[in-house]
C-alpha cells in the first residue's frame, strides 16, 4: 500500500514541475530533500485516512464550485497536504485565468 502511494505521489510531483528522473543525481543534497518530501506525503497519506480516489473527489468538486465563479486554470492546480505541528492542512493552490463579472439585481 504505501508502495503504490509512494509511486503515485512520485508520478504527481514529477508532472507538476517537479524534477524528472534524469534530474535526481545531480546532487546528494537536493535528492534528500525530494526523498524527504516525498515521505513526508506519505506519511500524511497515512495519517488522514484519505484514500487517492478521496483525494481525487475532493479536488474535483473543489474545482467545481470555484469555477461557478471565476474562470480557472485547471493544468496549473496544485493540491497539497502537509503536517503543521499537530494539524493536518490542505492546501489548494489554484490559478486564476480571469474573473468572471457578476451580473447584479
Amino acid at each position: 500500500m504505501i508502495r503504490e502511494i509512494f509511486f503515485q505521489r512520485l508520478q504527481a510531483y514529477s508532472s507538476r514541475g517537479g524534477t524528472d528522473m534524469a534530474g535526481w543525481g545531480r546532487t546528494n543534497k537536493q535528492s534528500a530533500d525530494e526523498a524527504k518530501e516525498r515521505l513526508k506525503l506519505v506519511l500524511i497519506h497515512d495519517r488522514t485516512d484519505l484514500t487517492q480516489e478521496e483525494l481525487a473527489v475532493m479536488k474535483n468538486e473543489l474545482l467545481a464550485v470555484i469555477s461557478q465563479h471565476v474562470e480557472i486554470d485547471p493544468d496549473g492546480v496544485r493540491i497539497t497536504m502537509k503536517q503543521e505541528g499537530r494539524e493536518q492542512k490542505l492546501t489548494a493552490d489554484i490559478p486564476l485565468k480571469t474573473t468572471r463579472r457578476r451580473k447584479l439585481g
